[in-house]
């Protein structure tokens, strides 16, 4: 019966099973405080002993259990999205071997087990982005192992500089603070690292790059695996930086992180890019409260927003497959009366992004802007945090008003259905825990609240900057404006703004040209100049004309032969003289 069962089925049943034990577990952790450290010694070498570790606590069990439950309905969503493809087996298995790799670095409390995860989630990624096999997929592809390979380089450069200590597992240096220069320095390599793999700033460009990847494969990507094994690995590492210079470095990065992303998301009309764009917008947030000092609560919010990350991915996945692959929100509208189950999970996804009051983004998110308001923090850091809320409301209603509202615009497509109950019953259980899982999370994170008194100007400003920016999202949305040609009057702020602050253009243009144009002139110099005149096209002419005289030799002329008979004839009988 089981071998019926397509790959997708089989690998949803298994994960799906594993998911749930696993955040089982991590509850009976928390409430029993456990730990379980397991070693296992691969072998011994001059009193270097190379041992695999495991780490199991509340928040690796807990972590392990949102990915596998998520992986699992991304994909049994892929059952009905990928439907059709010839290599779907493989592209099930690239996608199992990511969950895997997420595995190994979330258990790890070794740098080198790390690693492992860690360039596992860099290979498997490449694979993945380069999956449509087209040109734009192998630069995106490209750009996203390169940018990552950065962050490679960081953690061998830490674990290289971990050996003066002896061993290699993070948890003996936890008590060691960040007074020496050598665990400052393995701080800020352990920062640059996850500041490439979650996106910051300056290596936020691959990521909206990234999403030439199958929609099923961004929604695993931006909910719970490659984005945020920076944020998981920083409040693994929170001890070493905290208190040091890099924690007030990693707050403004990721707060113009959070800003510049806000900002270009409403400037662009790519579906998927508008919520990778919000991903990296969401990323900021953790970072930046990371960086303030508050892991659980970064971590908090890294779980709460895997869910309704993961939701919306499928709702734009969904939208993307009955438009015949259309990313264009301009040619979306009227989609609520088409596809009504769709919307829904569409509008609750948005509404949870959004912080809205009793979903699962509100539980995390509100708690993170109170704490905030009651640091001490500077004017700059404050506008950057409540303004990016504000743009967060802004592109969502913004993204709504373009494809859920108005008229159906997109008749030159096929006409939208609701009736994929694959994909609709993955989203479905998704709606259920983006309503509940904050509040779940809250309660079994956060035992005993604690009690938050502000004044009331400071507690209803998180609201007053959503509703401000929804309105400012509803203004810029209306299409007078467009055909007022606003954005055009002021080309240059609009494409700075729009285009991340030029970072793709440093990042891809910026650095490739030089060395793409230094290759052009040797290439023409030495390849196609002396090396090719005296090798290749020397030895070319010479056989060339070689195999003439050779061909003069073998046409049957009778004198040539009655020629080279004779000389024959002579160096024989020389020969025997």
């Amino acid at each position: 019966m089981l071998w019926s069962l397509s790959i997708c089925v089989l690998s949803f049943l298994f994960l799906f099973a594993a998911a749930v034990v696993l955040i089982i577990m991590g509850f009976y952790f928390i409430m029993c405080d456990l730990v379980f450290f397991i070693e296992w010694e691969v072998f011994n070498l001059n009193s270097s002993s190379i041992v695999m570790t495991f780490l199991f606590d509340w928040m690796s069990l807990l972590f392990m259990g949102f990915v596998l439950f998520i992986s699992s309905l991304v994909i049994f969503y892929s059952e009905e999205y990928m439907h059709g493809d010839l290599a779907i087996n493989r592209f099930i298995i690239l996608v199992l071997m990511f969950v895997l790799s997420m595995m190994f670095l979330i258990i790890s409390p070794n740098l080198i087990s790390i690693l492992l995860g860690w360039d596992g989630l860099g290979l498997v990624s490449y694979c993945l982005v380069i999956y449509y096999q087209n040109v734009k997929s192998y630069n995106a592809g490209m750009l996203t192992a390169l940018s990552n390979r950065i962050g490679d380089v960081a953690l061998l450069m830490a674990i290289a500089w971990m050996m003066s200590y002896g061993s290699w597992n993070y948890v003996y240096y936890l008590d060691f603070g960040s007074d020496s220069f050598v665990m400052l320095f393995i701080g800020s390599m352990v920062v640059l690292a996850a500041m490439t793999k979650s996106a910051q700033i300056p290596f936020s460009s691959w990521l909206p790059a990234a999403m030439a990847a199958p929609t099923p494969v961004s929604a695993l990507v931006h909910s719970s695996t490659l984005v945020t094994a920076g944020v998981y690995l920083l409040i693994r590492f929170n001890s070493v930086f905290l208190g040091t210079w890099l924690s007030s470095f990693l707050l403004l990065m990721a707060g113009l992180t959070m800003f510049m992303a806000g900002l270009g998301a409403n400037f662009e009309f790519d579906l998927k890019k508008i919520i990778a764009l919000s991903t990296l917008s969401q990323l900021g947030l953790m970072m930046s409260i990371l960086a303030m000092g508050f892991p659980k609560l970064a971590f908090f919010h890294l779980l709460t927003h895997a869910l309704f990350k993961a939701l919306l991915f499928m709702c734009a996945g969904s939208l993307i497959h009955n438009m015949k692959d259309s990313q264009d929100i301009r040619f979306m509208g009227g989609i609520c009366s088409q596809m009504p189950l769709t919307a829904v999970c569409f509008h609750v996804s948005n509404l949870a992004l959004c912080g809205m009051p009793f979903l699962a983004g509100f539980y995390s998110k509100d708690l993170i802007l109170e704490i905030v308001e009651m640091s001490y923090l500077n004017m700059f850091s404050f506008f950057l945090y409540f303004f990016s809320t504000g743009l967060t409301v802004c592109y969502s209603l913004r993204l709504v008003y373009y494809s859920m509202t108005g008229e159906f615009n997109s008749t030159c497509f096929h006409p939208l259905n609701d009736e994929g109950w694959i994909m609709l019953s993955s989203m479905l259980v998704l709606v259920m825990m983006a309503v509940l899982g904050g509040c779940m999370l809250s309660w079994v994170l956060f035992p005993s609240p604690s009690m938050i008194c502000l004044p009331s100007g400071l507690k209803l400003l998180a609201l007053f900057v959503s509703v401000l920016g929804g309105w400012a999202g509803y203004e810029i949305s209306k299409f007078s404006l467009s055909y007022n040609l606003m954005s055009l009057r002021a080309y240059m702020l609009s494409n700075f703004l729009g285009s991340m602050w030029f970072m793709p253009f440093i990042s891809t243009y910026g650095v490739t040209y030089t060395p793409l144009y230094l290759g052009k002139q040797i290439y023409s110099a030495l390849d196609q100049g002396w090396s090719e005149d005296w090798g290749g096209q020397m030895i070319y002419k010479q056989s060339v004309q070689y195999s003439k005289v050779i061909q003069e030799w073998q046409n049957n002329s009778v004198s040539i032969y009655l020629i080279s008979f004779v000389l024959w004839v002579i160096m024989l009988t020389l020969l025997i003289l």
